[in-house]
């Protein structure tokens, strides 16, 4: 795999493709030789006024004169090239969070911009640019899933800051490449404090306290920026403290282009602008929605509304100095794309399609899989299972379920690989094996007879594969089966797939549970009942695979929670609430079912602290730590490295605990290694309320170990993290 993008990224490829999709011109914006800020102010002073409105929209038309060709700005790709053919489809983004493994993001983000160049370069031969067809891919979502209501949580990585911008960097790193000019184009969303009620975005005012904002909303999308040097950000829909975000003074001017110096250009979500006088009525109609957007800052608008910048124009709300200032702001990531170049300057047309669905990204979706399934239950050591068992029971409304596999925002493969065929895969020949459904996703069966039950009581074990899919939890419009505009307002698994392993329950010999889902479904009763439970997110196209491997022991499970599971609804603050208080494990105040960071495997590694640096750490003297971790078990294991801090005595606005920083760590039987752990004293500095890191507090007690030091993952089975007193100056 490795070769493979090697080769083909360093492939800045000056040969000549008559149809690729450059410009034609000989004008100095098409001179590779000039600076990319030469060649804007060449372009702008060629644009008449119309022309350039007309480039400040995501559908942008070609411009014959100049020999500029037509582009949109809209392409996918949260977790594989989607919306535009087939493609390798990996697990969810929050199935990447699971596998905190910023390595292999950053190689699954690779291949995706090589699927993503492939396409482009075909379609730009074909002479076909529509729509999800470009390189700016409006990925990735780094908003904070704060709420496990949220039914588009599924697209981020998790719950926590540290975690959300480490994969998200990893995701940007990948995707752009670090050639002289960008691979394809990532952009941080939704810009910010955004995740959720999906069904009043268009409406709702997320308020916020400086402090939060700074220290849990901002932190991914400050790395992305000044870290990761990302092309795009995204506003969201919602207002935030009273503005809307496409729109917001603060946020964008000066936090993002001041604070952040960022360099990038900056889109409306899609219609959102239709927003500002349909539903948050800070603007009287669509010329005046245009010029605030436009006088903010936005660059660019997904929607309809910037086609009235010219009344705006005339109307005197604008001038046109300030479009010219969003095209400057705009334009240089077509140009860094190499879309603006002259024929003998073509970047990257040695990428054809047999990139696409390579041996080596399916292999990649494989392993992606493997690492996000997390085991949460592991009775008597029930997994793995025997391959020889002399009968199987295989049943539950997602085991034979594509949609389980898939998310939202995905490509199309012909190689999905069920949880039904992954587990088929894996049983011997002799094995009695039984398949039905039995039960149905969203609703109770209409004809309750039962003629499958008695199934689990003649088999050595039953596989029930229960959950939900984005018919049931997504974004507004695509989560067809949900009565709540994609959120969810029951926060368990669906009555009706309860009752069902009830029935299952009091005829198996043992039960195994596998649930699919984006969200942290509240199973307590699952818990109970089950003899092991697996869960499994949307594992991608090999993700029944994955699955079946873990199940029968080819593969031992090592993901971990990127969220955490309350037992109940009534454990979570009102859902229209931002104030952290009560939420995630960082704030939680009731036991947790499931606590951020748990994740059970079927090795035996232990961890000890070999030695750390004096109690007193400082900007000159940061917290070193060797470790060594052992693996005393028969079985290969990977076991996810973490540390926490935990401020001593402080105020309830710090978190309780804080990831500060993780590493996956591969063990053959019986190896140990000796890890070291560096860690700058700027980790326990807090931001204040004008997104300055200060020291706000001297005394830490900091965990390292294999999950969150909630005592509820010891009685899980989670090993008991070592910790340090350490004091900040």
């Amino acid at each position: 795999m490795r070769h493979l993008l090697a080769f083909l990224i360093c492939a800045l490829a000056l040969t000549s493709v008559s149809a690729q999709v450059t410009s034609s011109s000989s004008f100095p914006f098409a001179d590779a030789s000039l600076t990319i800020d030469e060649r804007v102010e060449d372009l702008i002073a060629r644009l008449s006024t119309e022309e350039k409105i007309a480039q400040l929209l995501y559908d942008a038309p070609t411009i014959k004169r100049l020999g500029i060709p037509a582009y949109n700005w809209w392409s996918e790709c949260l977790h594989g090239i989607a919306r535009n053919g087939k493609a390798t489809i990996f697990p969810q983004a929050i199935g990447l969070g699971a596998t905190w493994d910023t390595d292999l993001i950053e190689r699954i983000a690779q291949s995706i911009a090589l699927e993503g160049r492939a396409k482009f370069n075909a379609n730009a031969e074909a002479g076909y640019m529509a729509q999800y067809a470009g390189l700016t891919y409006w990925t990735p979502n780094v908003n904070l899933f704060r709420d496990p209501r949220w039914g588009r949580g599924q697209e981020t990585y998790g719950e926590d800051p540290h975690l959300l911008a480490e994969i998200g960097k990893a995701f940007v790193r990948g995707v752009q490449g670090d050639g002289d000019y960008l691979m394809g184009a990532a952009l941080a969303k939704h810009y910010a404090v955004h995740s959720g009620p999906e069904k009043l975005r268009h409406t709702f005012d997320a308020k916020v306290s400086r402090f939060d904002l700074w220290n849990t909303y901002l932190p991914a999308f400050e790395a992305l920026v000044t870290d990761a040097k990302v092309e795009g950000v995204m506003g969201a829909y919602n207002r935030t403290n009273g503005a809307p975000c496409c729109a917001h003074p603060y946020l964008i001017s000066e936090v993002l282009r001041g604070k952040w110096q960022f360099k990038g250009y900056f889109v409306s979500d899609c219609w959102a602008l239709v927003d500002f006088y349909q539903g948050h009525n800070v603007s009287e109609d669509a010329v005046q929605a245009a010029a605030l957007a436009l006088n903010s800052g936005c660059n660019l608008n997904c929607g309809s509304t910037y086609p009235n910048l010219g009344e705006s124009l005339a109307q005197e709300l604008i001038t046109e100095e300030q479009i010219d200032q969003n095209l400057r702001q705009l334009l240089p990531t077509r140009f860094r794309l190499g879309l603006f170049n002259q024929a003998k300057d073509r970047v990257y047309t040695d990428i054809g399609l047999d990139v696409v669905r390579h041996t080596d990204h399916i292999a990649l979706s494989y392993e992606a899989a493997l690492k996000s399934l997390v085991l949460l239950k592991n009775e008597d050591n029930v997994l793995p299972l025997d391959p020889d068992l002399n009968s199987v029971f295989v049943t539950g409304p997602m085991a034979a379920n594509v949609q389980a596999l898939l998310a939202n925002y995905y490509g199309v493969s012909g190689d999905l690989v069920t949880l039904l065929e992954g587990i088929v895969d894996n049983v011997s020949s002799r094995t009695a094996i039984r398949y039905v459904q039995g039960n149905l996703m969203d609703r109770p069966n209409i004809n309750p007879m039962d003629w499958y039950s008695d199934e689990a009581r003649i088999a050595d074990v039953t596989i029930a594969c229960m959950g939900i899919s984005q018919l049931l939890e997504g974004e507004e419009g695509e989560a067809i089966a949900s009565p709540h505009a994609g959120d969810r307002v029951n926060i368990g698994l669906p009555e009706h797939q309860i009752e069902f392993l009830k029935l299952l329950r009091s005829k198996a010999n043992k039960l195994v549970v596998v649930i699919t889902g984006g969200s942290a479904i509240s199973i307590p009763e699952v818990h109970e009942m089950a003899d092991a439970v697996l869960y499994a997110w949307y594992p991608g196209e090999q993700g029944g695979q994955a699955v079946g491997d873990v199940l029968f022991g080819r593969k031992a499970p090592s993901g971990k929670l990127p969220v955490s599971f309350v037992k109940t609804i009534e454990d979570l603050p009102p859902y229209e609430s931002y104030d952290m208080t009560g939420r995630t494990y960082r704030y939680a105040e009731q036991e947790l079912l499931y606590p951020f960071g748990f994740g059970l495997s079927y090795g035996a590694a232990s961890i000890k602290i070999l030695e750390h640096t004096e109690k007193r750490i400082s900007q000159r003297t940061p917290l070193k730590a060797l470790v060594m971790v052992r693996n005393s078990g028969e079985i290969p294991v990977e076991e996810v490295l973490q540390v926490y801090k935990e401020p001593v005595d402080a105020d309830k606005k710090y978190a309780k605990y804080d990831l500060i920083h993780f590493e996956r760590v591969r063990l053959e039987p019986h190896e140990y290694k000796e890890i070291e752990i560096s860690i700058p004293v700027s980790d326990f500095y807090y931001y204040d309320e004008d997104g300055n890191k200060e020291c706000q507090h001297n005394d830490f007690q900091v965990y390292i170990g294999f999950s969150t030091p909630h005592q509820r993952a010891l009685e899980l089975g989670a090993i008991r993290p070592q910790s340090i007193d350490i004091k900040v100056r």
